[in-house]
């Protein structure tokens, strides 16, 4: 039922729609079907845009001129005991042709994080002139098949300039399946403030400024599923973050802790694309890029880690505390 959001967990962000509900839902017509989607779909964007905002840093103290450290950094943002982004309040008198098959007015529904099952609906009305009756049932979320999280995942290099700065790219190289098309890549620059300090040699701490931008794009086309006549029938997804923060860390030869203030401020975009056939006892309804929604995401959140140094060989791990909470992990190789 939530295939989709399975099948684009396991590449860095969970986005959901379930397959046999969106023939039901675009029959309730345009308005019932986005209001519904925009609901369900807004915890798990959010969670997304601050999965993979993380990992900037594992240290304040900017590589020198030359240096460099290639990573792969491994995300977990965790939903667990976040019930109030698990459901929402579905009020039948907020929809046109969505009712409630036991009569309820109101209730509380899965989100895409949720694991409320069993809710029931009904349309029982007139849709673009077109008469529509069906019953099914809403659809639930990650948590009723016991994942907890969403996770994120890059390699990720940077490399030392003058004067404290260095530079940083991520990216996830492209998968592209019959089914399945993501990626990732993203930017930043990381300025230590503590450099063009007299006594910088024997300073016990640095301070620096990170800004670092990430974008994460995602196709997932379900045409042969053959859920609804139609063709070229797909979900994109785009998420864009940026990240600021000022960052402190301690400067010794092997073992190093960190902590950063940050504000995040991001976006989602989710476009429901192509050709759908709504059959109905007269003529088809049909749908062409039925429609898309938009999910701006922005909030403070703090970290704290340490950083192994083995030579050539580095790990690191911290945890960020913010709206959702989440644990980077890196394996780094490094020079200097």
């Amino acid at each position: 039922m939530k295939k989709i959001v399975l099948l684009l967990t396991f590449s860095s962000f969970s986005l959901g729609m379930a397959q046999s509900n969106l023939n039901d839902l675009l029959a309730a017509g345009l308005n019932d079907a986005e209001r519904f989607t925009t609901s369900w779909l807004a915890p798990v964007t959010e969670a997304g845009v601050y999965s993979i905002s993380n990992g900037w840093y594992n240290s304040a103290d900017a590589k020198p001129l030359g240096g460099f450290e290639i990573s792969i950094v491994g995300n977990i943002t965790g939903f667990k005991n976040k019930s109030d982004k698990k459901s929402f309040t579905l009020n039948t008198a907020d929809y046109e042709n969505l009712t409630f098959v036991d009569g309820s007015i109101s209730k509380e529904v899965a989100t895409a994080l949720g694991d409320i099952e069993g809710v029931d609906v009904a349309i029982n009305a007139l849709v673009q002139g077109q008469p529509v009756s069906a019953t099914f049932e809403l659809p639930s979320g990650l948590s009723s098949e016991d994942l907890n999280f969403v996770p994120s995942g890059y390699i990720q290099a940077s490399v030392g300039l003058i004067k404290g700065t260095e530079v940083k790219a991520r990216f996830l190289p492209k998968i592209n399946t019959d089914d399945v098309k993501i990626g990732l890549y993203g930017f930043g620059i990381q300025h230590d403030f503590t450099k063009h300090l007299p006594a910088d040699k024997i300073l016990p701490v640095a301070i620096s400024a990170v800004i670092g931008y990430t974008n994460l794009s995602g196709e997932y086309n379900f045409t042969s599923t053959d859920v609804i006549a139609g063709e070229d029938q797909r979900i994109d997804a785009a998420f864009s973050s940026w990240n600021f923060s000022a960052v402190v860390s301690t400067r010794l030869p092997v073992i190093n802790f960190y902590g950063g203030l940050n504000y995040i401020t991001g976006k989602a975009d989710t476009n429901i694309l192509g050709r759908y056939e709504i059959e109905t006892i007269a003529q088809p309804i049909v749908y062409t890029d039925p429609f898309n929604i938009s999910n701006k995401v922005s909030g403070v959140s703090g970290n704290i880690g340490t950083k192994l140094k083995l030579g050539f060989f580095r790990i690191n791990a911290d945890y960020n505390i913010a709206e959702f909470s989440t644990l980077t992990f890196g394996i780094n190789f490094g020079f200097r």
